[in-house]
């Protein structure tokens, strides 16, 4: 209940303040390519139910079809704007939303898309007990995926046999030793390592 009252009131209070920021990304997505604003996504989120998840849209239309993972720090599917977007995490602001309608918590696992929930053994299906949330310590842990990534000469294999499994260790660490001072924790470490 404290969670969901400390979820509430800080994602409330960010999409007030963030208002006129949203207006202006919203403004240069429309101006740098052609398409929406949002980018909505099915993930998996609490007792394995899908949720859609929003994001601002950093891809061209139907770049999703060729791969759900990105590459690097220059994959050719990114707008121009995109790439600034991603590199700052500011396309992840419009997930406020889905805390303060209930589907997400600012800190828990971050939630998968259904392909690679179903490769979970049953010990990482525990993640999915908890609410996704915007930010963990695999988010910290791994900020740097989309190079590392790019840097394999098979992205998806390494995702899912090496990055997957590490991340989810993490959630799982996460939610054995969840409490509200560890989230406002690692809040404050996630805005650190943006601003730096």
């Amino acid at each position: 209940m404290l969670k969901r009252l400390f979820d509430i009131f800080f994602s409330l209070l960010g999409v007030i303040l963030l208002t006129p920021l949203f207006l202006i990304i919203a403004i240069l997505i429309l101006v740098d390519s052609r398409g929406g604003v949002f980018y909505k996504q099915l993930r998996v989120g609490y007792n394995n139910s899908d949720f859609k998840l929003f994001k601002f849209r950093t891809m061209a239309i139907g770049s999703d079809k060729k791969g759900l993972i990105t590459v690097g720090s220059r994959d050719s599917r990114v707008t121009p704007i995109g790439y600034y977007l991603r590199k700052y995490k500011i396309d992840e602001l419009p997930q406020l939303i889905n805390v303060l309608i209930g589907d997400m918590s600012l800190v828990g696992p971050r939630p998968e898309v259904r392909k690679y929930v179903s490769m979970y053994t049953p010990d990482q299906l525990k993640v999915l007990s908890v609410k996704p949330g915007i930010t963990d310590y695999a988010s910290l842990e791994y900020s740097n995926e989309n190079e590392l990534l790019g840097n394999s000469e098979n992205p998806e294999e390494m995702y899912i046999k090496e990055i997957m499994p590490a991340k989810l260790a993490l959630n799982l660490k996460y939610i054995k030793e969840k409490n509200v001072l560890m989230d406002f924790s690692l809040i404050l470490k996630t805005l650190f390592k943006i601003i730096s």
